[in-house]
């Protein structure tokens, strides 16, 4: 094995986490790859036997990776949420595969993930190195060219934003499944009541519908407005699939064989707080689902 073929198994080593990483900077799978391979380019220009530890060096890399794109996003003045949901990773619903398990470590589901894309770059690059990957402070500041005090500072108040937007999440699968199954069969049998006795009073709907006509960003607020909202689902003659999205009890709605959308549940106190649905036609067709039964 030459000298290169060493440094790419090294480097291989790393790449999962590498991508976790991004994928929660970034919210796109496909980013997430682009700033892989970017630390991979970076690597390989480097001299690697004068890097005492490759997993911190490339983590800071990516994350710096990472926080160029990010103000790349602002500086064309995209939104705040940049209008679109992020990726979700679709798993059946028996289990996560084997890969994606770091990509999903920590539960990151897309309520967390929106709520990040709220973030400041720096805010996020601060939060989700140090409070999901214990990146320390001292290894941060210099990526967002603060002191490691203000680098601290930019993640308490990440930290605050997060947890003030994201509650804590129901982790038993079986429960979530249970409070979604009552959700999807209150709204197929036009049961207002029932839907808003399992919605909690300030549960939020997103819905991505992309570039459709008609369609772009929708956020809707209260258990009454959502459970409106959902008794439409009972006119739409799809076949749910129950999945697991970014590890998580959710459905993916096919008809025609193709996918019409994408729910995302957050479950906490046995009832719905959040429902994210992807619905954007070209990024759903670009969905890997051959693992759904």
């Amino acid at each position: 094995m030459d000298e290169r073929d060493f440094l790419a198994e090294r480097f291989e080593a790393h790449r999962g986490h590498l991508k976790a990483v991004a994928y929660r900077m970034l919210g796109s799978l496909a980013e997430a790859d682009d700033a892989v391979q970017e630390a991979w380019l970076r690597l390989s220009r480097t001299d690697a036997d004068a890097v005492e530890n490759l997993g911190g060096w490339l983590t800071t890399v990516v994350g710096r990776v990472c926080l160029d794109m990010l103000r790349s996003r602002t500086s064309r003045r995209e939104t705040v949420l940049d209008e679109r949901l992020p990726d979700p990773v679709i798993s059946p619903a028996d289990g996560v595969d084997p890969e994606q398990r770091a990509l999903l470590a920590d539960s990151v589901g897309l309520a967390l993930l929106v709520v990040l894309q709220s973030l400041g770059p720096a805010e996020r690059l601060a939060f989700v190195l140090h409070d999901m990957f214990a990146v320390p402070f001292e290894e941060i500041a210099p990526i967002v060219g603060r002191s490691p005090a203000a680098a601290r500072q930019l993640a308490s108040r990440a930290r605050r934003r997060v947890r003030g937007s994201v509650p804590v999440p129901e982790r038993d699968l079986s429960r979530q499944r249970q409070v979604v199954d009552a959700f999807l069969a209150a709204a197929r049998g036009g049961d207002f009541e029932a839907l808003v006795a399992v919605l909690d009073p300030d549960v939020v709907l997103r819905a991505d519908q992309g570039a459709v006509p008609g369609g772009g960003w929708t956020e809707i607020h209260g258990a009454e407005a959502v459970a409106g909202q959902a008794l439409l689902f009972r006119r739409a003659a799809f076949d749910a699939r129950p999945a697991l999205v970014n590890g998580t009890a959710g459905t993916v709605n096919i008809a025609g064989g193709r996918p019409q959308s994408v729910l995302s549940f957050t479950i906490a106190d046995d009832r719905v707080v959040a429902i994210d649905i992807l619905a954007d036609p070209g990024r759903l067709d670009g969905l890997d689902l051959t693992n759904l039964r």
